[in-house]
């Protein structure tokens, strides 16, 4: 796709239809559904196993159509066609935007082949590979150096590298091998390697550390941490005697990463180092090398199952047609909601327990993506971006934060996600627990929606002096995401849904989703500052006053 072909958005007669619309439109979802016996069924769609009901959203047929010019207008389908197809379309670094690529079937035709080399045949590779490490370790065949079999596996990285994989076991966990468990490990404050190591048996641990370049600080400060620990806990044991410490680490880490030379270095043998490759950004990279905790711990045959549902919502976003393809929709929603109503903040809310990390997840996905405030063609963009957000699981959050949401000053588009089906039935005497579960998942988005009128306050003779304070707006814009059960297919067509809404929002906006230079500048101080930190007298007085009276603070009054 031609950078030549980008637009500003704002100035656009798509655009400028979307603000007459905002200032003159007032979608009352009470008067809209009461006049419109179809509404909820022409609102809701169905993509892969989701469905997806739009029809609480602050939009009506003239608001929609505007948003589907303006997704024509801003070539949403040339673009998406683009990054499948490989074209280089994150145009900071050059590079194609693959991780859809990531979960094409083996065979698909016709082959991907990006600037000569067959990209099918290089994941599958890996991909087989990592399988067939993965049935070592669950059949026992791979064991530590004593010959015990592998117990736990602890995932080593950061953002991509640590989010996915916790974020997908904690969502797949019924799932794991019987003798298997998963850690991760990924701040750098060493409260997290401490605790996460200091009950395992070493004997029984497989380390891996996933680092594209196996330079990231963080990973590489808690890898040397974590083979310290293990060979010292080794030695204590006498599990391992002089000389053997090459052997042990051997035995007990494995890498993802491409840099075989410092794998080497650091003493995990390069035949055990799963690879993956530029065109996938960390944030894009679950479903990639990164996931080999996940193929081990949860098994091939659920990482397979987890690939497809990734490619069910891919093919659902490359042939739906515009007026049903529902990551475009809930794209254009959201733009609709952040540029046109003054909406700051999105949030997400399972109504499942095995999601509690899947709004963080979405944190890095969305707001590192579309936290851009220049176009792809480096002028600055002209209205807001980016979308901050946030979550919990239901019902916790009702308890929480939901008061703002029903009976605050600010608009919050809430996605709620739940499941017909629970991963365990348990009954409360004669109640369903899991129906008790969603009959909050139901009436939350009801009472968003539709709210509680004074008059129907008074109704149930409540005092004057506090009606107020008992009723509630309504209008509050809420989809609902709905599936027959939490399955492994089911979770990666989540997954997908919001990588493409990502691409649908970032593609209106005329930002490149796929850098990410706004994390650089604080890494490298970090490394900058570390002289300082350490007491360097001269590399104290180099700082601002802030930083160096924090630095003096910190020298003086930590206790060693």
């Amino acid at each position: 796709m031609s950078e030549s072909k980008l637009t500003d958005v704002t100035t656009t007669d798509a655009w400028e239809r979307l603000d007459e619309l905002a200032e003159s439109a007032d979608v009352d979802l009470r008067a809209a559904f009461a006049e419109d016996a179809d509404r909820a069924s022409s609102l809701t769609f169905d993509a892969a196993d989701l469905r997806v009901d739009l029809s609480k959203n602050l939009v009506d047929k003239d608001v929609l159509s505007a948003l589907l010019d303006l997704a024509r207008t801003t070539g949403v389908e040339e673009r998406r066609d683009a990054m499948f197809a490989g074209e280089k379309i994150n145009v900071t670094e050059n590079r194609s935007v693959l991780h859809t690529a990531l979960r094409r079937p083996k065979g698909a035709q016709p082959p991907l082949v990006v600037d000569g080399q067959d990209v099918d045949k290089d994941v599958h590779e890996v991909l087989d590979r990592i399988y067939a490490f993965a049935d070592k370790v669950r059949s026992g065949e791979w064991t530590g150096v004593t010959g015990r079999p592998i117990e736990t596996v602890v995932n080593i990285g950061i953002g991509g590298s640590d989010l996915g994989p916790v974020m997908v076991y904690e969502a797949l966990k019924p799932l794991r091998h019987e003798r298997l468990t998963a850690r991760f490990i990924s701040n750098i404050d060493p409260t997290d390697a401490a605790e996460k190591l200091g009950d395992l048996d070493p004997e029984t641990t497989l380390v891996v550390v996933a680092s594209k370049t196996f330079t990231t600080l963080e990973t590489i400060t808690n890898a040397r941490v974590a083979r310290t620990w293990l060979l010292d806990g080794l030695r204590e044991r006498g599990a391992i005697g002089e000389g053997q410490d090459a052997e042990a680490v051997a035995k007990h880490f494995v890498a993802v990463s491409t840099a075989l030379d410092k794998v080497e270095e650091f003493g995990i043998d390069p035949k055990n180092a799963f690879g993956f490759w530029d065109w996938v950004g960390g944030r894009y990279s679950v479903d990639s090398a990164i996931g080999t905790v996940l193929a081990v711990v949860l098994g091939p045959r659920v990482f397979s199952e987890f690939l497809a549902g990734f490619r069910a919502m891919d093919e659902h976003f490359l042939s739906a047609p515009l007026e049903s393809n529902v990551p475009v929709l809930m794209g254009l929603i959201n733009v609709w909601d952040s540029n046109f109503l003054g909406a700051e903040t999105h949030a997400v809310l399972p109504y499942d327990q095995h999601l509690h990390r899947f709004p963080a997840y979405l944190q890095q996905l969305t707001m590192e993506s579309n936290g851009k405030s220049v176009m792809w063609d480096g002028r600055e963009v002209s209205d807001e971006t980016g979308e901050i957000f946030w979550g919990e699981p239901g019902t916790n959050g009702q308890h929480a934060f939901y008061q703002l949401i029903h009976q605050g000053t600010r608009l919050v588009p809430c996605d709620f996600i739940a499941f017909a089906t629970p991963s365990y039935d348990v009954k409360d005497g004669d109640q369903d627990v899991h129906e008790l579960f969603l009959a909050n998942f139901f009436a939350q988005t009801k009472a968003l929606a539709f709210g509680k009128t004074a008059d129907e306050v008074r109704a149930e003779g409540i005092d004057e002096s506090i009606v107020p304070a008992r009723t509630f707006p309504g209008n509050q814009p809420t989809t609902s995401i709905m599936a027959p059960k939490l399955t492994p297919s089911v979770l990666g067509q989540l997954i997908a849904l919001y990588e493409h809404i990502v691409f649908v929002e970032g593609t209106i906006w005329g930002i490149d989703s796929f850098d990410q230079w706004g994390v650089e500048l604080g890494k490298k101080l970090a490394k900058d500052l570390a002289p300082a930190i350490a007491g360097d007298e001269a590399a104290i007085k180099a700082q601002d006053s802030s930083t160096r009276s924090l630095i003096e603070y910190y020298r003086a009054n930590r206790a060693r």
